[in-house]
């Protein structure tokens, strides 16, 4: 057994642990005892060597990993517990503290993450989610004094809101409150390094902004605005519910899927010009740590770009049976760092097993689609098979967790996503370049803007003729068992088919 696939086992076995205490509470005499068993098994391969003592060493290193990951869990849980501010969840309080992030600002309210300072010396402030009028605006750094009920996030039968911001290490919200301004740390010299970079990103983000909604109109310019920067908050929620109808939101999103497919098609576009495969791969990589800078550094976005960077070094590699173990390692590593991501953060699932289709299934499908198309060697038939075939494999990969998670089922998703995806390439590059250019001269990047706007139009016209309220199905009340049954079916039918057919892409 390679070093590798070894570690790529150790790396399950950690991850099967932080699921379980994440579904279930594990008992402390289980923990010893899976330390005994471990220890057995260990001794009894060293001492005791056989032919299978490698597979005996290994199984007693797993079970210590799948230990470790069940005592992580249990770290994190007692350090929720014992969060000092939401502790006074429920009472009236007064706290000081600085936003910690970009403001979530929509049309009639803003949202703050704000962290505390009220806390002793050398402990890190716990974070506060505040929603407050338009006005005053605040920005990234501000210090702020807040007055008002300090509350537990809701949990309803339709959504979990206090899970959703668990894994942001966010524990109280406050609605409403008094605020008011107080000298921020830019006065009194406490910027560290890493937010004064912040701080520069969110400010180039912003210009970037404001020269979009100095260019286009909405809706134009709210498609623009999500597509290059992530951003949702100035979309009407009749362009949302547009948008889920159509199956089209992850184009308008830092998610998982939407850095996974892009870095897909990245890929397949620069292979298409003519590049070597290591040529492609970089300018793809550079191409993606861009895009995640612009939309702001988010934790979601950071987290899909190192998944969408992973699946594109494993293309690099070449080596289909490293893919996976990539991917796993590298999940691996960041549910150490925060292993509540695994089962709150719909986003972390949604990034992992869009790269398990592209590795798994996408070759499947091009070689399907080649078939029936003759294996067209035009590079403009083969950019869109890859398109296509990237495309329909992430979501397949992702449709149960999707419809689980948000219960609707767009039926034209599969029309759309061929119309609209092979345009997302041009409409992220020409609209970044009339977006930049406008931030220096307004003549210029209105010039340059008509290419992005004749794309933004035929993308609007899409929407509007496939957002028939038909077109899309809702489901609730989904039980996990039809998600472990599907993901069971998938998962077979592509192993079947990976066994039978060869896995290069033709």
């Amino acid at each position: 057994m390679s070093p590798s696939k070894v570690l790529f086992i150790f790396c399950l076995a950690l991850t099967a642990g932080i699921f379980l205490e994440s579904i279930t509470r594990v008992p402390q005499i289980y923990l010893w005892a899976f330390l005994f068993v471990s220890i057995f098994f260990i001794f009894a391969a060293l001492i005791y060597p056989s032919q299978y003592g490698h597979y005996i060493l290994v199984f007693g290193f797993c079970v210590i990993f799948f230990t470790l990951g069940i005592i992580r869990v249990q770290i994190s849980e007692f350090n929720i517990a014992n969060d000092k501010l939401s502790k006074f969840n429920g009472q009236q309080v007064v706290i000081t503290g600085i936003v910690d992030n970009e403001p979530d600002v929509r049309d009639t309210f803003q949202k703050l993450k704000v962290k505390t300072d009220d806390q002793p010396a050398g402990e890190a402030g716990s974070t506060v989610l505040v929603t407050i009028n338009r006005y005053p605006e605040y920005k990234y750094l501000d210090k702020i004094k807040l007055s008002g009920k300090l509350e537990t996030p809701s949990v309803t039968d339709t959504f979990n809101y206090k899970n959703y911001l668990m894994k942001d290490g966010i524990y109280s919200v406050m609605n409403s409150p008094k605020v008011s301004a107080l000298n921020g740390p830019r006065l009194a010299g406490e910027i560290t390094v890493t937010q004064k970079i912040y701080s520069w990103v969110l400010f180039c983000k912003q210009k970037i902004r404001e020269s979009i909604q100095g260019n286009f109109l909405p809706p134009q310019s709210s498609i623009l605005e999500g597509t290059i920067l992530g951003d949702n908050g100035a979309m009407t929620n009749d362009l949302k519910s547009k948008l889920n109808i159509t199956g089209l939101r992850h184009v308008i999103a830092v998610s998982g899927t939407h850095v996974v497919i892009l870095s897909a098609i990245i890929m397949s576009l620069l292979l298409a010009m003519g590049l070597w495969r290591g040529q492609a791969f970089y300018i793809a990589i550079i191409f993606i740590c861009i895009y995640i800078v612009l939309t702001g550094l988010p934790p979601s976005g950071v987290r899909a770009g190192i998944m969408g960077g992973l699946y594109l070094f494993s293309q690099h590699l070449g080596r289909q049976s490293m893919g996976p173990r990539i991917i796993t390692i590298a999940g691996a590593v960041m549910l150490v760092i925060n292993p509540l991501l695994l089962v709150y953060d719909v986003g972390f699932q949604l990034s992992f097993l869009a790269v398990l289709g592209l590795m798994y299934l996408e070759p499947l499908i091009k070689r399907f689609i080649n078939y029936f198309t003759l294996q067209s060697e035009e590079s403009s038939a083969k950019e869109l098979i890859s398109i296509v075939s990237a495309t329909f494999a992430a979501q397949i990969f992702t449709l149960p967790i999707m419809v689980y998670n948000f219960g609707n089922v767009s039926l034209v998703s599969p029309i759309t996503n061929l119309l609209i995806l092979p345009i997302v390439y041009g409409l992220m590059v020409f609209g970044f370049l009339a977006s930049l250019a406008g931030i220096f001269s307004y003549a210029l990047g209105w010039i340059l803007s008509i290419p992005c706007w004749l794309l933004l139009t035929y993308f609007v016209k899409v929407i509007d003729i496939f957002s028939q309220p038909w077109m899309a199905k809702t489901i609730t009340n989904i039980s996990w068992i039809w998600v472990f049954v599907a993901y069971f079916v998938i998962g077979a039918v592509t192993w079947f088919l990976n066994r039978r057919y060869s896995r290069s892409i033709v």
